[in-house]
């Protein structure tokens, strides 16, 4: 087998983390989101994500015994790795939605908010054909362990998992792009693994060349209501042709118009250029994962392999918060998924995509009246009078979430309330263990938001809320939990 060809034990050897400033990584500065008055700003707009580069780059740092930047630290993205027992979609409708509260661990009288999505899941006879382009760099820069031969290990991964009627295609880029396979059906493994093996790195990275000809692959091949997506593996090192930032989130932005959506993955260290890819993505209709190990592929394409197949795009959140209740509220994470709030029924805004049996977990910090924060006010208004609360009293909030066929340009809307009956019932595991996950995240970027949110506490709280783990991650966590708590003591002594 290829694993066992490459690497003995199946896992790529990892290089020494370090500072990104030295390595060449590029992470884009994170601004957190501030409490706002709900009073003078009652609405909460944004993107739904289920990029999870983040958690897995953290872990590589880890691994290495470093802590990582905290730029490198997306909240969303760590909660989001993983999933969560959310009810399986009603109906017609593609997604479902989930809404309760918990106290909050790390701030005395304040409260969370869970927002929680499930998209349907396709049984394996019912999800439709797929047609996929693995556009693979092979420049220079690939040619560590970590990367192209762990590109080509990951991949066939994803070819054993195909069904006759699939079709697969290669084009490489490197200093010119060239197709590596024509599209070949899912039933010639063995020619397609063929393809991945004779793959090798050298020359510069002219990746708009690369893009352009996979799109046009991807269009020539396209199968009419089935999955048509173009597969990016690259360390994001693109030095040769089109360079510049905003000339190729308009190249991607002009093929996303066909249909064709796109998953971005990472692969390898030292020249990761996080802030590039995670954009990329963004344009695309598509999402960005990180793929530090072999164990990290057969998450994205084993054990997620279904989500290639997107059931509703376009997906937008609008949070009402209602000030009888809710003195002050702050989303947590989803910094660069922000949409201002005339936004959410433009149907002409991008926003995230999910695919079959994703889930989307977003989490809100609420002050709730009566409780004191430190949050600047607003002047009285000169010329109307301030707005009152009106509505039911007894709501928290309600959550507005719109969304599109794949193949559709008009949205459609689900709506749910948080009574104020949800403040008291029993907290859910995934809740609490998604909450554990945030404390880290906090602690990790040392927020200015964390309050008394501590690694051993989050620790604590993670391992009570393992009873569901199918696939090991949340004890795997637990050990990187750990090596939190041992790294940042050894920093501070």
């Amino acid at each position: 087998p290829l694993v066992a060809k490459e690497f003995p034990n199946g896992k790529a050897p990892q290089p020494k983390a370090g500072d990104p400033s030295k390595t060449g990584e590029a992470y884009a500065p994170i601004v957190e989101n501030p409490f706002r008055l709900a009073q003078a700003a009652p609405l909460s707009t944004f993107s739904a994500d289920v990029n999870s580069a983040s958690y897995s780059n953290v872990r590589r740092f880890l691994s290495n015994s470093a802590l990582p930047p905290r730029d490198a630290v997306f909240l969303a993205e760590l909660v989001n790795y993983f999933p969560y027992r959310y009810p399986q979609p009603a109906g017609e409708a593609p997604v479902s939605l989930t809404l309760d509260m918990a106290p909050c661990p790390w701030k005395d009288g304040y409260k969370l908010v869970r927002v929680g999505v499930r998209a349907k899941a396709f049984e394996p006879n019912e999800a439709p054909r797929r047609n996929l382009v693995f556009l693979v760099a092979t420049s220079g820069s690939m040619a560590p362990d970590n990367r192209l031969p762990l590109v080509r290990q990951s991949l066939e991964l994803l070819v054993r998992g195909l069904r006759p009627d699939d079709q697969v295609s290669i084009v490489t880029y490197a200093g010119d792009s060239r197709v590596a396979l024509p599209p070949t059906p899912g039933a010639q493994k063995d020619a397609i693994a063929h393809a991945l093996h004779g793959l090798t790195a050298n020359g510069g990275t002219n990746g708009a060349g690369g893009i352009t000809k996979a799109y046009e692959l991807a269009r020539a091949s396209f199968i009419g209501g089935g999955t048509n997506r173009v597969i990016l593996c690259t360390d994001g090192d693109f030095n040769v042709g089109v360079t510049s930032p905003s000339e190729l989130d308009q190249l991607i932005e002009r093929e996303r118009n066909s249909q064709v959506f796109l998953t971005v993955l990472g692969f390898g260290m030292g020249n990761l250029k996080n802030d590039r890819l995670e954009a990329l993505a963004r344009k695309g209709n598509g999402h960005y994962g990180y793929i530090d190990t072999l164990d990290e592929a057969r998450r994205v394409f084993v054990e997620q392999g279904a989500a290639l197949t997107v059931v509703a795009k376009d997906v937008k959140f609008q949070v009402e918060f209602n000030p009888a209740k809710v003195a002050a509220y702050r989303l947590m994470g989803y910094e660069n998924r922000l949409l201002r709030d005339e936004d959410f029924k433009n149907d002409k805004v991008d926003a995230g995509d999910l695919g079959s049996g994703h889930t989307v977990t977003a989490l809100y910090e609420i002050v709730p009246v009566g409780v004191s924060i430190d949050v600047p006010g607003v002047d009285p208004l000169r010329y109307q009078a301030p707005p009152q609360p009106a509505g039911p009293a007894d709501e928290w909030l309600t959550v507005k979430m719109r969304y599109k066929s794949p193949e559709g340009e008009t949205s459609r809307e689900l709506a749910s309330v948080l009574p104020g009956s949800a403040d008291g019932r029993p907290v859910a595991e995934d809740f609490a263990f998604a909450a554990a996950v945030a404390e880290w995240a906090l602690v990790l970027r040392d927020s200015p938001y964390r309050g008394a949110a501590n690694l051993p506490g989050a620790l604590v709280r993670a391992e009570a809320a393992c009873t569901y783990d199918p696939h090991g991650h949340r004890q795997a966590f637990l050990e990187l939990l750990r090596t939190s708590i041992r790294l940042s003591a050894a920093k501070k002594e």
